[in-house]
């Protein structure tokens, strides 16, 4: 039975299928098949139910021997009980989580669920709603939270869970910026923390994937100084859980 030697779990819209098609491109590496549905296995009470050998059987089946393991589902940043259930049945397991500018990220979400019809309204008046559409939010649309716009930036929230789980030497942070400025180094780093061969030309013609209707267009300069502000805190919180070595968005905000 092959189960995942490492999981990319985040987060939505931040760089998560460009990390899937990197990896699947590595002759050392087995990602999920297929990857779409992403397999959810810790996530969905009714998938994990039916069991360990299920969750091989569906998305691993294909891995070869002396291959490298890998399921990639964006929403488990978010849920604590799937940190809980890794945690049981996987415990050695290498978690991959890659964030985005939290101001960027909830724009970008924004405009995902507007270009997928999921979205009515202009962002300010979708940012005040949050709340009150995630408390509403239907059953079917339970994993998706297509409306969570800010609260999917409070990564040390999120990240918490797992960092009091795992060894931080399980555990990998890398950023969405990195894709466009420095793919090779990301690669690179990724490829390392999973003990494969380094592959530069696995980076070659990669773009980012998945990209959103309108997210050329400038945010409106209110909402964003608004959500600097808002994410001031949060981001000085992700700081002294990550240390220095990661690099937070704002200059000015301090580790």
């Amino acid at each position: 039975m092959r189960l995942p030697d490492f999981i990319i779990g985040g987060a939505p819209r931040s760089g998560t299928t460009w990390l899937y098609y990197l990896l699947d491109r590595h002759p050392q590496v087995y990602m999920n098949k297929p990857v779409k549905p992403e397999p959810k296995f810790f996530l969905v009470d009714d998938l994990y139910q039916q069991g360990l050998e299920y969750y091989a059987a569906t998305w691993f089946a294909g891995a070869g021997a002396g291959q490298v393991v890998g399921e990639k589902t964006t929403n488990y940043l978010e849920n604590a009980v799937a940190a809980s259930r890794m945690h049981l049945h996987l415990p050695q397991v290498k978690l991959i989580f890659i964030l985005r500018d939290p101001v960027d990220r909830a724009f970008n979400n924004y405009l995902w669920s507007k270009m997928n019809g999921m979205e009515k309204e202009d962002f300010a008046t979708a940012l005040a709603l949050e709340e009150k559409r995630e408390r509403e939010l239907p059953e079917a649309l339970k994993y998706a939270r297509p409306h969570d716009y800010f609260a999917r930036g409070l990564y040390a929230k999120l990240l918490a869970p797992y960092f009091a789980l795992f060894p931080r030497n399980q555990l990998l942070c890398l950023k969405f910026e990195d894709i466009i400025s420095t793919p090779q180094e990301l690669a690179a780093r990724l490829y390392r923390f999973l003990g494969v061969a380094v592959r530069p030309q696995d980076v070659e013609g990669l773009r980012v994937i998945n990209a959103a209707e309108g997210e050329d267009l400038p945010m409106p300069a209110e909402i964003e100084a608004q959500l600097r502000s808002r994410y001031a805190e949060p981001n000085r919180e992700l700081g002294r859980l990550l240390g220095k070595k990661f690099s937070l968005w704002d200059d000015h905000v301090d580790a």
